[in-house]
């Protein structure tokens, strides 16, 4: 019972707080609708923990996308076996992930112990950044526990569960046989999302597409 409310109950209420609570932050607060800078205070830890934050979790997003939305039977068809798609996770997945973590883990020791940006931030800010350094944490040991080819394939479980969320049939036994560390790491991510639309998280929604069409601000000397 316990394991059908978290795998198949759980994913609808984290995915209505998801959306909901991005329209209502869109409605009621627009002006706080940003990642609120704070590049004037601190930009040496900053550039480096965005730029490996930023291209490392890129790349692991396009290896969930790869790895979960894919069906292994569409790897198969096009030639590319367990073995050789478990070598190109690990080879492309851990370097990734290892980078990611880095530069959050920067990020986080800037919030932390710059007394500047300390100041400057909110509990949210550095709630969700802990959050998001342990989600991170969480999905490396998992990938590095199963860096051997023989052990746990995700895409025979995990996969087909998560795509099944969005039929509205997901079939929570395929979660049974799922490792701790898999777990853990989903249901992390289930907290992040849950307070993903009341942080500065909602800038990654942010498309600054007006200023395309936008008149030209034009400046004069005064004489």
């Amino acid at each position: 019972m316990s394991g059908q409310i978290l795998w198949g109950v759980m994913p609808y209420i984290v995915l209505t707080i998801f959306i909901g609570g991005h329209i209502y932050r869109y409605q009621h607060d627009q002006f706080g609708w940003t990642a609120k800078s704070s590049e004037l205070l601190e930009k040496k830890k900053l550039a480096a923990g965005s730029i490996l934050f930023h291209w490392g979790m890129l790349c692991v997003i396009g290896g969930h996308l790869m790895g979960i939305l894919m069906p292994e039977a569409l790897y198969t068809s096009i030639g590319i076996s367990e073995h050789v798609y478990h070598k190109m996770a690990i080879g492309a997945g851990l370097p990734a992930g290892v980078a990611a973590c880095t530069g959050l883990f920067i990020l986080t020791y800037r919030r932390l112990f710059d007394k500047r940006i300390r100041k400057t931030s909110s509990p949210s800010d550095i709630l969700i950044l802990i959050l998001l350094l342990f989600m991170m944490l969480t999905g490396v040991a998992a990938t590095f526990l199963n860096i051997d080819s023989r052990g746990f394939d995700y895409r025979t479980t995990i996969g087909p569960w998560f795509r099944e969320i969005f039929l509205f049939r997901p079939d929570a036994s395929l979660m049974e046989s799922v490792p701790l560390w898999f777990k853990l790491h989903i249901m992390i991510g289930y907290i992040v999302f849950i307070l993903w639309p009341f942080t500065r998280l909602v800038h990654v929604f942010s498309l600054p597409l007006k200023y395309l069409t936008r008149s030209y601000v034009v400046y004069r000397k005064r004489l």
